[in-house]
């Protein structure tokens, strides 16, 4: 199954600051603007393509074109199948902006093709790689991609322990009440494990700990589930649509779910 990427306007209506041409009038003098359409070109000449696009919201008028961006590619040819049939897209993401408030940052990322879901992947081998706007390159930026992808192995290497381990129901419980932790803070949400374990497909059933981190990813990142505010009112998890705490909370669930190898 080939990705549909996103056309240049589909990209523009959902990230303006992606297209814009222009930096904030407040930037620094040493701060060479690099519009991140250029970046998107730059990438598609390596492969990728851009399957999602999302900004920040702007509070300031007119401040749109400036803002905190973030743009997620894949590549057709870049793929992981399981023995079981699982499709995983690995992917790059780049957050940028145009007010001089941050670089280029790159982060590795999976796609489960089963639940349309992304993953962030946070380990010491992917850190966030970055490119400050200073003497931009394309060798730089193909450096910088070539460096994400050939780390793959040792993706694919880790999805396998993942589904090497299988946890019991305490383990499971556990991880379960530390991933409400890490998205609601401590007591700041009081709901039973087993709700969260819940698989919402077939192919989520089981024990290892693939499925389950994957379970309870999707359920932090999604939310629709209820559960019980510290106020002591009854609420429903809202879907994270910040982008910003969506990135910290999977990766710290992603090192949640290492600590379980």
């Amino acid at each position: 199954m080939k990705n549909t990427f996103l056309t240049i306007d589909q990209i523009a209506k959902a990230a303006p600051a992606a297209v814009s041409t222009t930096s904030a009038a407040n930037v620094s003098g040493k701060y060479v603007h690099v519009p991140t359409i250029d970046l998107i070109e730059d990438m598609a000449k390596l492969g990728w393509g851009v399957t999602d696009a999302k900004q920040v919201r702007s509070k300031k008028e007119g401040t749109a074109d400036h803002k905190k961006h973030l743009i997620t590619f894949r590549n057709d040819n870049v793929v992981i199948a399981s023995e079981d049939g699982e499709v995983v897209y690995p992917q790059i993401l780049l957050s940028n902006s145009h007010d001089g408030l941050s670089s280029f940052q790159f982060r590795a990322g999976l796609f489960r093709l089963v639940c349309t879901n992304g993953l962030v992947i946070a380990t010491k081998e992917f850190g966030a790689m970055s490119i400050r706007h200073k003497g931009y390159s394309f060798d730089a930026l193909k450096q910088t991609v070539m460096g994400l992808v050939e780390e793959l192995p040792v993706t694919i290497e880790t999805l396998n322990k993942f589904r090497e381990v299988t946890l019991t129901e305490e383990q499971k419980a556990e991880f379960a009440l530390a991933a409400l932790g890490i998205r609601f803070g401590e007591n700041g949400a009081e709901v039973t494990p087993e709700e969260i374990l819940k698989p919402t497909r077939k192919e989520d059933e089981g024990d290892d700990l693939w499925v389950v981190f994957n379970i309870i990813q999707e359920k932090m990142s999604r939310g629709g589930f209820k559960y019980k505010a510290s106020t002591g009112r009854n609420k429903t998890a809202r879907s994270i649509k910040n982008f910003n705490r969506d990135i910290e909370l999977n990766e710290k669930l992603y090192q949640l779910a290492e600590s379980y190898i």
